[in-house]
């Protein structure tokens, strides 16, 4: 017999279905002893919800001299920084802000992301 989720009252469960994002890491991969060369280490593959870029996180970014390009909300995963880069569609964004979601089932992150002018090379 299925039995709904057991949470409390006042959540909203999240469908998550705009599409995947690759979160990646960036690691040296450079050979040893010769000039670094940064390329992207894959370390989740997350559904994500499109949000809303709000006009105050717009301009706070805009006040910062950052771009805030997109909003992007994904199920909590372990370790997700601002020094990681999120993956779309083929377009690299990097993470600009990570941000807790109270309220929500399954718990959520909002990722506010900058897209990259220069890209990494992605190792898979």
């Amino acid at each position: 017999m299925w039995k709904a989720p057991d949470r409390k009252k006042g959540e909203v469960s999240q469908s998550l279905n705009d599409g995947i994002a690759g979160i990646f890491r960036v690691e040296d991969g450079g050979a040893a002893g010769y000039r670094p060369e940064p390329v992207l280490v894959e370390r989740f593959v997350l559904r994500f919800a499109e949000q809303r870029l709000g006009i105050n996180r717009l301009y706070q970014g805009r006040q910062n001299q950052v771009e805030i390009e997109r909003v992007i909300r994904v199920p909590k995963a372990g370790g997700i920084s601002t020094q990681d880069v999120a993956v779309i569609g083929g377009t690299q964004y990097r993470i600009d802000t990570v941000q807790a979601v109270p309220e929500v089932f399954p718990a959520c992150l909002d990722l506010a992301l900058v897209r990259i002018v220069q890209e990494y090379e992605v190792m898979l």
